[in-house]
């Protein structure tokens, strides 16, 4: 299987959309480690439907008009990775979980570390809101993007956190 990718410019950085014959697969960084998501090989493509409908959401998400999301996804990882996955997806534009309520979420209450790192290897950022995943005393933590990239998201949606 071979993975359609485009660039977009965005406030947090340039970022990587990358979709499959199924939907949209990732959303990776500009700095993004290149062995946190491995979907290869990548043909570069300004034509596959699902990268420029993407585009389009994420652009009107950054100009404030959009609060959600509408696309076919297309998440490759573990049964336990998907679910958690699947859990960010119910997390409100604007409002916050604790790692903790994620792993109650999926009934995996003991999981609080293991959702962390399933979260920190979310291939689809932003539209699987991991940046709105915060520690339990409501601390910005770890974010793929970087600590600047989710506070400015978070403030993008109206929740404001101190300096970093």
């Amino acid at each position: 299987m071979s993975y359609a990718y485009r660039m977009i410019a965005s406030p947090v950085g340039d970022l990587t959309l990358v979709a499959s014959e199924k939907g949209l697969a990732a959303v990776l960084w500009e700095n993004d480690d290149a062995g946190r998501v491995r979907l290869e090989p990548r043909i570069e493509s300004c034509a596959h439907p699902v990268l420029g409908e993407a585009g389009r959401q994420l652009s009107e998400y950054f100009a404030g008009q959009r609060t959600a999301f509408d696309l076919p996804l297309d998440f490759k990882g573990t049964d336990f990775q998907r679910r958690v996955w699947e859990a960010l997806l119910t997390i409100p534009y604007g409002e916050t979980r604790s790692y903790a309520d994620v792993a109650r979420q999926i009934g995996k209450p003991s999981a609080c570390r293991a959702v962390g790192a399933a979260n920190g290897r979310n291939p689809i950022s932003i539209i699987a809101p991991c940046h709105r995943v915060v520690g339990t005393n409501g601390a910005l933590t770890g974010f793929a993007g970087g600590l600047k990239a989710k506070q400015y998201l978070l403030g993008l949606e109206g929740r404001l956190f101190g300096a970093i």
